[in-house]
């Protein structure tokens, strides 16, 4: 269950024994899985469960541009809709999508579209739909995190996949994968992304109160986090392709005692 409740915090968000509120380490991520090819009528698609996070992303393209006049001639594009459910935060969103939900799109396009050969697909687009079920902190690095993986399965050709994670402060000290809690009642945020074709930052943004120190620690932390979730990236998406090898080979199987028969 999310620890927010309303808009009260806890004075303190280390236990007496060191562990964060919910009971993990400094430097430990919260349970993440990941699952690939979950929505059939979508080109491309990925479900992430992360702590209390729950997106799914669908991709579907390359198809044509509505409205036309926002096709290039030279290059395809990709659109981002990022959304959060009007029940995935504690007091109830409205539909229609807010300032917030449109600058996170435009910031996972932004990660995204580095690892894309758009240039293969002049005059058509790429959409992808982020559905935020549930929310718990960390969304858009989680969106980032779940939309490459869907354009993965989409068997679109990526230069790598991106993977993101927010890094932050909370009394003090630094931590990382800040939790719903950790992020409004911390002292600092700060969600980071990295391309792995070059491993360059693609995104970088901050909020809060930290050092050039801190922040130094923070970035200095980053690449071993990302690596990890980068890992279960991989494997999700092995996973399918070892289900349906799996599956050939029991038709095979069966087709060759049906044979022999």
């Amino acid at each position: 269950m999310p620890l927010i409740i309303k808009d009260e915090y806890p004075k303190k968000l280390f236990r007496e024994d060191g562990k964060r509120l919910d009971g993990r380490d400094k430097h430990e991520l919260r349970p993440i899985k990941m699952e690939v090819g979950v929505i059939k009528n979508a080109d491309g698609s990925a479900y992430l469960e992360w702590g209390n996070n729950k997106i799914f992303a669908a991709v579907y393209g390359p198809r044509d541009v509505h409205p036309h006049h926002l096709a290039k001639s030279d290059r395809g594009i990709l659109r981002i809709f990022y959304r959060m459910a009007t029940y995935s935060v504690f007091e109830r969103k409205r539909p229609a999508p807010g300032r917030r939900e449109k600058e996170i799109s435009m910031v996972i396009s932004d990660c995204l579209e580095p690892v894309l050969f758009l240039e293969l697909y002049p005059g058509t687009s790429f959409e992808v739909f982020i559905e935020v079920i549930d929310a718990d902190g960390g969304t858009r690095c989680a969106g980032t995190t779940v939309a490459a993986l869907a354009l993965a399965d989409a068997g679109i050709p990526m230069r790598s996949l991106v993977t993101s994670v927010a890094l932050g402060k909370i009394d003090g000290e630094i931590v990382v994968d800040l939790s719903g809690i950790e992020d409004k009642a911390g002292q600092a945020d700060l969600p980071c992304a990295i391309t792995w074709f070059n491993d360059q930052l693609s995104l970088l943004q901050f909020d809060g109160d930290m050092t050039l120190e801190e922040m130094n620690k923070c970035l200095d932390l980053a690449p071993d986090i990302l690596k990890r979730i980068y890992e279960m990236q991989l494997n999700a998406l092995k996973e399918k392709y070892l289900k349906i090898r799996e599956e050939v080979n029991k038709s095979e199987e069966i087709a060759t005692e049906g044979g022999e028969q």
